[in-house]
């Protein structure tokens, strides 16, 4: 039996037991740096599997340590941890328990699929040569990302990656497929907080106040011309805004009111300019209208760079595994990932696999309460990962 097959069928051996680790955290969600009860339950699967790991990078992450027969390589593969504060509408035997939180993007079956694939490559340690890491990371949900704090505390000192791999669930792509896109992938991702200060008072008597509000719709409109008419057409940009509090009544006009957006592009040079131009353009809008404006831009994500050549070699790899009609090309997103992080330090490949069935049942998008997944997209997962991870060991 060659490598190939000897990783489907362990794959295959291992599916109820992965299915049954995908629920347990389905079942157990936990928010953003507050991942404890998965962290421990994660350090559990690895000792019974004889995997050495350490742990506590920013409080709750993992890496765990597969080491082949010889060889200088690594290889890193990276699961995130959290899940989202989200009430459950799901009607399933593993719900989350946790009320008002859930794993609706997909976390679940990260670690889930990244436990499988450790699995894998740990009972077939003799057949390569180098060191795998199988990296849990805590808070990706969340600014400043988990990925970038374990990169402050040194989590990758010890052993340096030739390459991190990253893979996500995509919905509306069937089980059993994946997808790529070499280069940039994903956009920066920038949170905008915007206090407009004037003096209220009653809304009949309009002269004799600012108005705040009239002020605050100005300056949503203004700030569009940032993506229309200065933003290069060739750069991808999204300027928008969520949030709107204006705390008057009928009769009231608010002395503050406060705005939130998000920027993104997938361009680091117009962002920082970007950002300028915010701040300038709303201050200015707010001045004319005899009100006060503090800006507040909160640096997010980067933009996320897949590595040229080692994307399009997975794109073959994956396409020797599971056939070349399985493996599909990825458009860019506006949304935005901390694996960026690893992608600026490490050569990186983030992918995507698919998660609905043939029915076309689990479609629900991501971060949304019914969110779901056919879980038979955890067989390629874990064999598509593994099967990356001997491929690359051998190149990089």
């Amino acid at each position: 039996m060659d490598l190939k097959e000897k990783i489907k069928q362990l794959a295959a051996d291992y599916f109820k037991d992965i299915v049954e680790v995908r629920r347990q955290l389905h079942r157990n969600p936990e928010l953003s740096f507050e991942e404890t009860g998965t962290s421990a339950y994660i350090q559990d699967l690895l000792r019974k599997e004889g995997i050495p790991f350490r742990n506590g990078f920013v409080n709750t992450g993992i890496i765990a340590r597969i080491e082949g027969r010889s060889g200088k390589r690594v290889i890193a593969l990276r699961a995130d941890m959290d899940a989202l504060p989200i009430l459950e509408k799901n009607d399933l035997s593993f719900k989350s328990v946790n009320k008002g939180r859930m794993h609706a993007c997909g976390h679940d079956l990260h670690m889930a699929s990244l436990i499988g694939a450790g699995k894998i490559l740990n009972k077939l340690r003799d057949s390569f040569d180098g060191s795998v890491l199988l990296v849990f990371q805590p808070a990706e949900e969340k600014l400043p990302g988990g990925a970038s704090l374990m990169l402050k505390e040194g989590a990758f000192d010890e052993y340096l990656p030739d390459l991190v791999i990253g893979q996500h669930v995509m919905p509306m792509l069937e089980a059993g497929k994946i997808g790529y896109r070499p280069g940039i992938y994903m956009a920066s991702s920038d949170e905008i907080y915007i206090t407009v200060k004037g003096r209220g008072g009653h809304a009949a008597m309009p002269h004799q106040l600012t108005d705040t509000v009239l002020t605050a719709a100005h300056i949503i409109v203004a700030l569009q011309q940032i993506v229309s008419r200065n933003a290069n057409a060739a750069v991808p940009s999204v300027l928008s805004f969520g949030k709107v509090v204006a705390p008057g009544a009928t009769n009231v006009i608010p002395g503050e009111v406060n705005i939130e957006g998000t920027f993104r592009t997938m361009n680091e040079a117009w962002r920082r300019e970007a950002h300028e131009r915010i701040k300038k353009i709303a201050c200015s809008v707010a001045e004319s209208m005899g009100a006060t404006c503090d800006v507040e831009i909160l640096t997010g994500y980067p933009v996320l760079s897949n590595h040229e050549a080692y994307t399009r070699k997975a794109a073959e790899y994956s396409g020797q595994l599971l056939g070349k009609e399985q493996v599909v090309d990825l458009d860019l997103r506006m949304t935005s990932e901390d694996f960026a992080y690893f992608s600026q330090r490490f050569p990186a490949i983030f992918y995507r696999f698919g998660i609905t069935d043939p029915e076309g049942r689990f479609t629900s998008p991501l971060h949304s309460d019914t969110f779901m997944a056919d879980e038979n997209a955890l067989l390629t997962a874990m064999s598509n990962l593994s099967w990356l991870t001997f491929c690359f060991l051998k190149e990089v």
